[in-house]
């Protein structure tokens, strides 16, 4: 059996483009409300949820939905690299044949793909995935009457995978609107319209599998999943409540085969639809930006730094002339911004973005204040910068592929120093730098070896890596880290928590077992 796979759900499919373009009916104007077995809240206040099955129907509601759900067709044009120059042997009359074929044969060839959209404003606005559009040299969306308009692209975004389009249409289009995706509780009934295989406008019915899915699709996941069928050719398409509102946009399967097998993802609308408002009035994405660098808060983590629980994003960096330059130091743990709790590491860089660029926010953070106190609950002030602005700086300040670090293949081992939990470890000298590619600046104990064997090994030290602090206190030499592992040894501590630099100077936080 095939390894399963996440796949993006348009569909090159030229032959199916005819059966695209097939009508598919009037639709009624008018959205019915639901009735009691599509509102579980209602259902469970009169106790009809004992013999409650999901809705007897959905065929008025999906009649007045269908015309606002169209399909896209793209074309592009894409060139070969040519037929090399043929020669043959002097007289033969192929040598013709062979000078056409090499001046003709330049291998281009038309390539045509169809996936799904939804329209959000009667004026012409349509939303799909990027990945539907993306290289596309021609957009050209299809409506249910069978009728074609030509789109232009109006923004796109690659971390959402979202693309916005316009159309020129001489009247008004059928348009649908987000709902809150928020509200939105596992086991609700949703409905999923697109154009699957390139066959037209199809309806399916399911429930909410599961919220909150990371498919590592993007640095934003946050995916509603649904095992209403979803298919290739779906990507772009709605993803609808029981009340006829866009409650997700279509994205991905997870699939053996690339057919549905149950396991669907939308992007919810509370993320899209602030992505979607900043590509219509901009044409780009506006996204705050803390300007720094984070890790995840693992249990070994929390148990170290001293928190009681595995929560919230621990900072790793400090970007210079950033946003939080001077205001959160490597070592905080963020538990809060903007009024929102921190869970996760994963959690923070969304909801940062989705923030007002410029807008001064409270971030809540723990901090070691001492070496036997506690961590204390701070409350800084930082005023977001834009991420891509933010992107650009840290690209221009990127260091040379040959500065990141790393041990020279035939470099020779330095004079041994002192040596714990599997590590050799020395003194940061002229030769080290030199020979591990070391920062200017770095400062501690470099690790000149690591037993395989050892739980160091296991912990993705290697050789290169630099110590900076033990049990959040900064050690300058070999002999303060051995020293300071022999102190928590004594003192009965199972783990030592370790802050490592690479060549480079990127920083992360490990735990080590003490044996």
């Amino acid at each position: 059996m095939s390894a399963l796979r996440f796949r993006p759900i348009a569909v090159s499919a030229p032959a199916l483009l005819a059966l695209m373009l097939l009508p598919l009916g009037a639709a009624s104007a008018q959205t019915p409300a639901p009735d009691a077995a599509a509102d579980p809240a209602a259902a469970a206040a009169d106790g009809s949820h004992r013999t409650m099955q999901g809705p007897a129907s959905v065929a008025d509601l999906a009649e007045g939905l269908l015309d606002a759900v169209v399909n896209i067709s793209t074309s592009q044009t894409v060139r070969g690299g040519g037929v090399p120059r043929l020669n043959a042997p002097e007289g033969s009359p192929l040598q013709d044949f062979f000078d056409d074929l090499s001046k003709d044969g330049d291998n281009s060839r038309r390539v045509q793909s169809l996936g799904s959209g939804f329209v959000i404003d009667p004026s012409g606005v349509i939303v799909t995935n990027n990945h539907v559009i993306a290289d596309a040299d021609e957009i050209t969306v299809n409506f249910a009457d069978g009728s074609q308009l030509p789109a232009k692209l109006l923004g796109k975004d690659l971390k959402t995978d979202i693309a916005v389009l316009k159309v020129e249409s001489a009247k008004p289009l059928k348009a649908v609107k987000f709902g809150d995706s928020d509200r939105m509780r596992i086991g609700d009934w949703v409905m999923a319209i697109g154009n699957p295989f390139g066959l037209g406008g199809s309806v399916t019915v399911g429930i909410v599998s599961a919220r909150g899915r990371n498919i590592n699709a993007g640095p934003y996941d946050n995916f509603i999943q649904t095992d209403a069928a979803i298919n290739r050719g779906n990507s772009g398409g709605p993803l609808f409540d029981m009340y006829g509102d866009v409650v997700g946009i279509n994205t991905a399967i997870i699939s053996p085969s690339g057919g549905s097998i149950g396991i669907g993802f939308s992007i919810p609308s509370e993320l899209a639809s602030n992505v979607i408002a900043q590509l219509r009035q901009y044409g780009e994405t506006r996204r705050g930006w803390l300007g720094i660098r984070l890790q995840e808060v693992t249990e070994d983590i929390a148990d170290g730094l001293g928190l009681q629980a595995a929560k919230g994003a621990l900072v790793m960096g400090v970007q210079s002339d950033g946003p939080s330059e001077g205001k959160l130091q490597v070592g905080d743990v963020i538990t809060g911004f903007d009024g929102h709790p921190i869970d996760s590491s994963r959690d923070l860089p969304r909801i940062v973005a989705e923030t007002e660029v410029g807008k001064s926010v409270t971030v809540d953070i723990l901090r070691k204040a001492a070496k036997t106190a506690p961590a204390d609950t701070l409350h800084v002030e930082v005023t977001l910068g834009r991420l891509e602005d933010g992107e650009q700086q840290m690209a221009s300040a990127e260091p040379d592929a040959g500065a990141k670090g790393g041990a020279k293949p035939d470099g020779a081992a330095p004079a041994l120093g002192n040596e714990t939990l599997g590590m050799k470890l020395a003194d940061i000298d002229q030769s080290l730098r030199d020979q591990y590619q070391l920062a200017k600046d770095a400062s501690g104990a470099v690790v000149t070896s690591v037993d395989p064997a050892s739980r160091a090994a296991e912990k993705g030290i290697e050789a290169g890596t630099v110590i900076k602090e033990v049990a959040q206190e900064s050690v300058a030499s070999a002999k303060d880290v051995t020293d300071k592992i022999a102190e928590l040894k004594s003192s009965g501590r199972k783990n030592a928590l370790l802050l490592l630099a690479s060549g480079s100077g990127e920083l992360r936080f490990v735990v080590v077992p003490i044996d």
